[in-house]
């Protein structure tokens, strides 16, 4: 092709495609824009460890302890936040690219660490949770778009899971270092991921090749390819990039039409849906109240260990999941994952309403972490990374920033309301029974993927372009 600018040669061979040594960049982009993941999973973790403390009066910098209503806000104002971020992501990822906005949606976050560290008013602890999810929000609505933009059709789903394996790691270094620093100090440690993610997309990480072809710069997506394949020649892959784009920006996408067309409105539907199952299924309470289960759970684990455990289990599990995607689906591992989440929050449940009830469970004392293990493991291999990872490919390009900062934005409101209003609806109906209702969720989740989400492992976008479109 005439204008592309010459590009040094990989010391690889060019004759076997994109495999093996051929993806080492691919999967190094992977993993550092997923540092943003890290962080957010930093900030989701960040209440199970802090809010005991801010309880207290040890290691306080408030002074003071703070009420059920401060610390209700303090846990809501993420969430808050985060359904509010992916409005201005949404539009700054067509307007300057995937990441550039990567890059500006992560500074709230690292501001909102080093504003805790120094924090010796309720106010400021309340403003920094609130920009934690102003990034949160952006991250969750780019990060997908982002990766599965730069993946090869074989890759997508591997390193669509990436997000919900630095989620976890964030979660665990939350739960494994904050018990145990100071807040100033553990919020500081915090502030060293997004810093080394922001540095690294600098230097390294390029804009993807779909973003450049949108824009009609056809030079920098040839540039932008051959760097993640690792290829000189990427004719065949960006002529196929080229006619996929352009043909869905033949139309000007717009948030009327993803209700109009069918196939819009059917994506639309799925991915909300999916979402929307994910946090119904109650994880944003484990997340940010591990510690206070255990302590309802009265068992003979420590709580902070406890939490460390449920950590470490939720890491181990999102390692996995690349592979079990690439062999057993997506639907598979959602409906399997709806199931086995159902079973032990039920379990769970019954154990909390005995619990509080006349009966003696001295010898079931280990049943809460068996049931949030079992939880934890099956959340991390389906409803965990798939539904935004899903998302990332079931919209066109022209309509794909739109329909992620909807998704994402009612996955936040959704998430805000179950974390304001859980401690009140516990109250009046019971712990037991609060984790009977997310089983409940559990359950249906699994009649609404085998009933209407096709699969999409090892499909083009284009391709699941047509499945969406068929009647």
């Amino acid at each position: 092709m005439e204008g592309y600018k010459t590009v040094k040669r990989f010391d690889v061979d060019t004759e076997k495609g994109p495999e093996g040594g051929r993806k080492r960049f691919l999967y190094i982009a992977a993993c550092t824009v997923n540092l943003t993941a890290f962080a957010c999973g930093i900030a989701l973790g960040w209440t199970s460890p802090i809010t005991p403390k801010l309880k207290g009066t040890s290691g306080n910098p408030l002074g003071e302890p703070i009420t059920t209503e401060q610390s209700s806000w303090i846990a809501s104002l993420l969430p808050l936040g985060a359904a509010i971020g992916p409005w201005f992501a949404g539009i700054s990822a067509d307007k300057v690219g995937r990441k550039l906005t990567l890059f500006s949606t992560t500074l709230p976050i690292t501001f909102a660490f080093v504003i805790s560290a120094f924090a010796t008013n309720i106010w400021f602890f309340y403003l920094a949770r609130f920009m934690c999810g102003l990034s949160i929000g952006g991250i969750f609505t780019v990060l997908p778009i982002y990766i599965g933009e730069i993946s090869t059709d074989e890759d997508r789903g591997p390193l669509g899971s990436f997000m919900q394996l630095f989620i976890t790691l964030g979660l665990l270094f939350a739960y494994c270092v904050g018990p145990y620093v100071e807040i100033s100090t553990f919020n500081l440690y915090s502030t060293v991921i997004p810093l080394m993610f922001l540095f690294a997309l600098y230097l390294i990480i390029p804009e993807t090749p779909h973003y450049y072809i949108a824009k009609g710069n056809m030079c920098k997506a040839n540039e932008s390819l051959k760097k993640l394949r690792m290829m000189e020649d990427v004719s065949v892959e960006l002529n196929g990039i080229q006619n996929s784009v352009e043909n869905s920006l033949k139309d000007e996408g717009s948030f009327k039409e993803l209700f109009q067309k069918p196939n819009l409105r059917k994506a639309l539907i799925l991915s909300v849906g999916l979402v929307a199952f994910q946090q119904l299924s109650g994880i944003n309470i484990v997340l940010f109240c591990a510690q206070s289960i255990f302590d309802e759970a009265a068992g003979a684990i420590e709580p902070e260990i406890a939490a460390i455990i449920i950590s470490a289990v939720q890491v181990g599990s999102s390692l996995m999941t690349p592979f079990f995607v690439e062999k057993s689906g997506k639907r598979f591992l959602l409906i399997m994952s709806g199931l086995l989440m159902g079973l032990s929050q039920a379990l769970l449940g019954t154990y909390f309403y005995y619990h509080k009830g006349s009966w003696n469970l001295d010898n079931y004392t280990y049943l809460p972490v068996g049931c949030l293990i079992t939880y934890i493991i099956f959340y991390c291999l389906g409803f965990g990374p798939l539904p935004w990872a899903i998302m990332g490919e079931l919209f066109p390009s022209n309509v794909k920033s739109i329909s992620s900062t909807f998704t994402a934005s009612g996955c936040w409101i959704l998430g805000w309301m179950l974390l304001k209003f859980f401690d009140p609806v516990m109250e009046v109906i019971g712990i037991g029974p609060s984790f009977w209702l997310f089983s409940g969720f559990c359950f249906l989740s699994i009649i609404f993927v085998y009933k209407y989400l096709p699969e999409t492992s090892g499909k083009s976008l284009q391709e699941i372009q047509d499945i969406l479109c068929a009647k």
